[in-house]
This record gives C-alpha cells, structure tokens and sequence, in this order.
C-alpha cells in the first residue's frame, strides 16, 4: 500500500496554496451536517472569492424513500444537467470544500467523477485551512460571477465511478473483498443508532471511522494507511476506477455520503473503492437483511 510523504498532500486533495483560479476552475461549496443540512447562513457570512454554495440534499442526492435510504444518488442524466448549466463539463478544474473536515465535500467529489469530471479536487482541511493560510474570504451571495452554461452533450458516456448495491455489498467480505463501514465506532457495534432503523453493521464489514482520517485541524491525517492495513485493506485488493469493474474494496456508511470521503482516501493510498450509496440507512430498513453486533465483523 502507497504511504503519503509528509511535505505534500496527495491527489485527489489539494492544498489551499495550490489551488489556483482560471475560466475552466470552479470552486463548490457543500455547507452540510448532520445538525445542520442547510449551510446557506454560513455560507453568505463568509466564503472563497467566487464559490458557489451546493445544497447537498436538493443537488448531490434524490428525494429520500423506505427502499432507496436517505440520500440516494440522483439520476445521473439530472446531476449533468446541474453541472452544464453551472457552466461544469468534462474539462473543469473543480475544487470542492465545506467546513466539516470534508465529510460533506467528498460526496461532490465522488459525484463529480461519477459524472465524468476527472480533475475533481477536496480541498484539505476545508474553508478552515484556506483562512488559516491567509487567504481572502468575502460575504454575501452576490459576488459569484456568471459562468455560462454548457450543452448537455459535453458528458458521454455512462457512471465513471464503481458501485456496489446491498447484495453486492453483503457478499463481499465472503468473496475475498473487504467491505468498509466509515460510521463511528458506537454505530457499528450497535451501541448507538440516532439515525436509522436498526443497530449494528452488515456482517463482515470492518470498521474505519471516517472521523478518524483527519487530524486536528480537519486536514486529511498522515496515518491513514496504516489504519486501513489493520483492517486487511491493502494494494492486494485494489481494482480499476472504471465503472463495472469488479472491486474488492467496498465503502458504506449511515447514508452514502461520508463513505465518498473514505472512498478519496482510499484513493490517496492507490486504491479504488466502490461506493454503496444506499448505505446502512438502505440496508437496515430491509427487514430481511442479517445484521451484526458487536466490534466483531461477524
């Protein structure tokens, strides 16, 4: 398994000093918390020089349902069509941040290349480390320039990301995968469920808290490899990127959003994971599905 220098962060994150602007650059912002959904307010008090807010449960999933979770991927024909009309086709520079250490901004990421945007970055330590580094913030909502927009036909072809739904998911530590659940601790045992219907995890799943992939300072932790090898993820397991290939990695969470943030770590390491968007929010709800409990896989 790759290790990360101490001097650099690795692709697909970048520092605050390397991002750079540029007519093909933009920059989103995704404000969103468990406690607090809806960023606007945070956003207008102050943010990056030309950002553009990003409401993650209108943009960056569908409308929750009993058998799809509680943030299902869009369709992706709709999520281009944000895009193109945000002026975003294949060939953007996109730089995605927020304020909570990147839980929330790497669900745009992984949305992004799912779409087909290939230079899609997480801005390392979020709004707190672009300010930390001196650079400008401004208010209000009026300061985002007009991007125009694309046509539609910019994007071609299908997802570009790999996915696995919950048979694909629950199969795969049986067939010589690791699945990954990024939930805190207390949730995968069981001991805690403030959110969904069930307790514990899906059986064979290890756990790797996504809370645990930064430091202090919300920026992305220099130990990251080594907590994933404890957990039998290595470079042995590690597939292609492109979609529909068969991954030996799998990545879920409460809802299928701070599993993408697991998912550009794994990335940072050399491996490619496949994201399990209904998560343990979908999973649960589905009365005939086993479940465990316990800090033992199961």
């Amino acid at each position: 398994m790759a290790s990360m220098s101490a001097d650099r962060v690795p692709a697909p994150f970048v520092a605050a000093a390397d991002v750079v602007g540029g007519s093909t650059t933009h920059v989103l912002d995704v404000r969103w918390r468990l406690d607090q959904p809806d960023g606007r307010a945070d956003f207008t008090a102050r943010h990056i020089p030309g950002s553009v807010y990003v409401d993650l449960d209108t943009v960056l999933a569908a409308p929750a349902g009993p058998d799809t979770g509680r943030h299902p991927l869009p369709q992706l024909d709709t999520f281009r069509m944000w895009l193109v009309s945000n002026g975003i086709g294949p060939q953007s520079r996109v730089i995605v941040l927020d304020d909570w250490d990147g839980l929330a901004a790497g669900r745009a990421w992984w949305m992004l290349r799912w779409a087909g945007v290939g230079d899609a970055s997480i801005l390392d330590g979020g709004l707190a480390a672009w300010i930390s580094d001196g650079r400008p913030v401004v208010s209000g909502t009026d300061d985002t320039p007009t991007t125009a927009p694309l046509d539609p036909g910019v994007f071609t072809g299908g997802p570009a990301m790999p996915t696995v739904d919950a048979d694909e998911a629950a199969a795969l530590p049986g067939a010589g995968g690791v699945l990954v659940d990024a939930r805190i601790a207390p949730r995968y045992t069981g001991e805690q469920e403030p959110m969904d219907a069930r307790p514990g995890h899906i059986p064979g799943a290890v756990n790797v808290a996504v809370t645990d992939l930064t430091d202090d300072a919300g920026r992305l932790s220099r130990d990251v490899a080594q907590r994933f090898e404890a957990v039998g993820v290595g470079s042995a397991v590690g597939v292609g990127s492109a979609a529909g290939a068969s991954s030996a990695v799998g990545v879920y969470c409460g809802s299928g959003v701070t599993a993408c943030f697991e998912v550009a770590v794994l990335e940072t390491l050399g491996i490619a994971a496949a994201l399990y968007p209904g998560s343990w929010s979908q999973y649960c709800a589905q009365p005939q599905r086993v479940i465990a409990t316990g800090s033992d896989p199961g």
